[in-house]
This record gives structure tokens, sequence and C-alpha cells, in this order.
């Protein structure tokens, strides 16, 4: 018996040494609440479900400058909303000797990150992780028209100048822009967090009784050109495209709380993705 007590003791290993990597996919899929797709860009993109876990971190976009900060932070398991290689399917063929890409590719080897890519699925779940995290950071809860579909919002008429200033501050966005009379006042706002195309977009800016149409970004040939014709149209509307990263970083914050609810063996922390421009009549400090 003593033999098989020291047996143990020497091959057993703590609830921190056993997590992997698979296991902590295993446990978002148990956990998301929705049918894991056969068909899905969320899939483990470096390591491997063997890779051991010191630490997990979300985040909006795993930038090198993120996968860095997490590292230093003894994070190696990086939960991203979106691709961390410039594709949203992570195809990396035509550029596969980029010394960009390699060298993205090779830091995640030589720190043993695991990169997993979590979209789909978060934005399927009930209610959509990133709408109801850009609400909780917004703080529009009183705000909101369903809990259940937190992309509609009823305010008390505020000016959009006042309204946008007021979201430009709560995410400290350096580049937001805005369409539409700065005395338009706020009543209905439309969300659409992330991309906005132009198929859909217009239907959701065009809504009857919808004041502002919110986005994270979209293309200026389309979508913002037809909001420019409707407002010039005589149309009382308004456009805020805030930026891809801001218009979803708060869903990952959201992220990292769910996250916590059932996987307690490390650390799990949240790693703001720097917004990527920057404005200049303030530049950003060297």
């Amino acid at each position: 018996m003593a033999g098989t007590a020291l047996g143990q003791s020497q091959t057993s290993k703590s609830p921190a040494e056993s997590l992997n990597a698979g296991e902590v996919i295993h446990r978002i899929k148990e956990h998301v609440g929705v049918p894991w797709r056969e068909k899905t860009v969320d899939n483990l993109l470096t390591g491997s479900p063997e890779t051991p876990v010191r630490g997990i971190a979300t985040t909006m976009m795993a930038t090198l400058d993120v996968v860095e900060r997490c590292v230093d932070q003894g994070k190696n398991m990086i939960v991203t909303h979106e691709t961390p290689f410039y594709l949203h399917q992570d195809v990396t063929d035509d550029i596969r000797e980029d010394k960009t890409l390699q060298y993205k590719l090779d830091f995640c080897k030589k720190h043993d990150v695991a990169l997993f890519h979590f979209h789909d699925h978060w934005h399927a779940r009930k209610p959509d992780g990133i709408a109801q995290g850009m609400m909780e950071q917004l703080g529009w809860q009183k705000n909101v028209d369903d809990a259940k579909e937190p992309k509609t919002f009823t305010f008390d008429g505020l000016t959009l100048a006042r309204f946008s200033r007021q979201i430009q501050e709560k995410l400290g966005a350096r580049t937001m822009r805005v369409m539409g009379d700065p005395a338009l006042p706020v009543h209905h706002v439309q969300t659409s967090w992330g991309y906005a195309g132009r198929e859909g977009g217009i239907p959701l800016f065009s809504k009857p009784g919808v004041d502002v149409f919110i986005c994270g970004e979209t293309r200026e040939w389309e979508l913002v050109e037809y909001c420019q014709d409707s407002i010039c149209a005589g149309n009382k509307k308004a456009l805020i495209v805030v930026g891809h990263v801001l218009s979803e970083q708060g869903g990952m914050v959201l992220c990292r709380n769910w996250l916590r609810e059932f996987i307690s063996e490390v650390p799990v922390e949240f790693v703001a993705a720097a917004e990527p421009f920057w404005n200049p009549v303030d530049p950003p400090k060297a």
C-alpha cells in the first residue's frame, strides 16, 4: 500500500496541469447552449488539443500585440472572436511564405500558444454573446427593447451629437465616425455590431422608426453612400460607424465572465485589442 501511494503521488497531476486546450474547447461546446455546427470557423488554429493550458485570455482580435501581451501575462490559450490570420475562414495558402505570418506562427509555436477562433457559436448563443456584451459595456440595459435579442434600443431624445459622444467616451474610441444632423433627437437605435454589408445594412438603416443605425464597419461605396443619399433625400436618419474592434470588444469581456463559470483551474482574463487607427488631431504618445 505504501508503494502504491508513493506511485500515485509521483504520477498525479494538479488540476491546472491536467487542463488542456481540447478540454477547454469541450467545455465551451457543452456550455454555449446551441448545437455545434459541422461547418464553422470555430476551430483550434495553433497548438493542439493536448496543449497544456497555463492561463486563458479572451480578446476581440488576436493581433500579434495581443498574443505577445497574453504570453507576458502567462496566458497561453487565447479565445479570439475574429481571425488571427487575416481572413475570416483562416485560409493562409496564398500567403504561406509571408514573413509577417511566419513571424506570428513561429511566436505561437515557440511559446506554446493555442489560438481558438470563437465566432459563429458566440453569435449563435441566446442571447448573442457579442450583442449582450456590447449592451453591458455601453450601459444600455435599461434602454434595450428585448433582452433576449439586445440589438434595438429606445432613448429619451438626446441629440445625436451628445449620444455619439457618450458612445465614444464609453468605448474609448479615437476614430469613430458619425453621419447625420448633430441636432437629430435620438429615440430608436438599431445596432449591427461588427461588419454590416449593403444587403443587410440597408433594411436596418431604413427600418421605419429607426433614428440611428450603429455598426462596426462597412464599405463606403455601398452602405455609406446609401445612407448619405437617404439623408440627402430628407430622411431624418443617422449612421454611426464605431470601428470593428471596438464594436464587438464588449462581447469578449462577457466571454471572459462566461468562461469563468466553468473553468476554475487556471486564470481567465480579458486582453483588449488596440483600436488600429488614430486621429492626426490627437496622435498617440510615443
